[in-house]
């Protein structure tokens, strides 16, 4: 109990950045579980997101630019599945991986050319910015309301998935692939929605985290990028409960990590963890066995 007591900072803020990897995460997961690939530029994404509103929020107000950068980025999503990844969709997954790299390292040079590689703060949002005192612990209101936002977020993914008509095709898209074409799913709409849905959850994982950190710099999304990608190998790449475990998991002990000093190694446990449970249950948590058919 005075454990908790005296650590309850880092673990509030262990369990809100859970939240903000976990909206993330779903990205990865998602995407993985209909193409079978690593959308290595979705960290990029959700950083290009941070800098969308920086650069908004100084023409428009808070309440137009918050949605409108939530739609940028689903078409910045959007865009960048039906150019870098529709054209090499029957050719090798390596050349789709590769165009993934070059898009992610594309989104970064931007960022360096509009930024000129300095940080940029991030706007105060009104309430969210605020301080609260929690048991002799300060921290942001951000802090308190990001796990109940991912949670609510997440069941409203997964009711999506399992009760409307492209959730199903989203399903059948992801057992099989070639199937789900002869019976007259259109893929191409399939993916499309499920980059949509993977960048909309980005860029309110952005408004989320950039609150807490409050300066966006153009690398600021490739650390949480691949701790991301590690919560969804963790919790069984494919499945979306298991991202969201696996992310809560690493953002708490990565903050509880920091809590006892140890703050040079709380990056370097995530990606221990990654080996450690490859070498365990290559799966992951959640994660099913494939069966390559012959």
């Amino acid at each position: 109990m005075e454990f908790i007591q005296n650590n309850l900072t880092y673990i509030l803020s262990g369990i809100s950045v859970g939240g903000q990897y976990a909206l993330i995460a779903i990205g990865y997961t998602m995407v993985y579980g209909i193409l079978r690939l690593i959308n290595f530029a979705h960290g990029d994404v959700f950083m290009i997101a941070g800098l969308m509103m920086v650069y908004l929020s100084t023409w428009v107000p808070l309440y137009i630019s918050i949605p409108l950068v939530i739609i940028l980025t689903v078409l910045l999503g959007f865009l960048i599945e039906r150019v870098a990844y529709k054209p090499l969709r029957s050719a090798p997954r390596m050349s789709i991986m590769i165009s993934a790299i070059g898009v992610s390292y594309l989104l970064q040079n931007c960022a360096l050319y509009f930024t000129g590689g300095l940080a940029k703060i991030y706007p105060q949002l009104p309430w969210l910015s605020n301080t609260v005192t929690i048991w002799g612990a300060t921290t942001k209101i951000v802090t308190l309301v990001t796990p109940i936002i991912t949670i609510v977020l997440v069941v409203l993914l997964v009711l999506l998935i399992k009760y409307t008509k492209v959730g199903m095709a989203m399903r059948a898209v992801s057992r099989d692939f070639e199937t789900s074409q002869l019976m007259g799913i259109k893929i191409n709409t399939v993916i499309s929605v499920t980059f949509v849905i993977g960048s909309f959850l980005a860029a309110g994982g952005s408004l989320l985290y950039f609150t807490n950190y409050a300066s966006v710099t153009p690398t600021s999304g490739a650390m949480p990028g691949l701790k991301c990608f590690v919560a969804a190998v963790f919790g069984g790449i494919g499945s979306i409960p298991g991202a969201v475990i696996g992310a809560f998991i690493i953002g708490i002990c990565e903050n509880i990590i920091k809590g006892l000093g140890w703050t040079t190694f709380s990056d370097a446990f995530t990606f221990a963890l990654l080996i450690i449970i490859l070498l365990v249950k290559p799966t992951g948590l959640f994660g099913e066995k494939s069966t390559d058919k012959v």
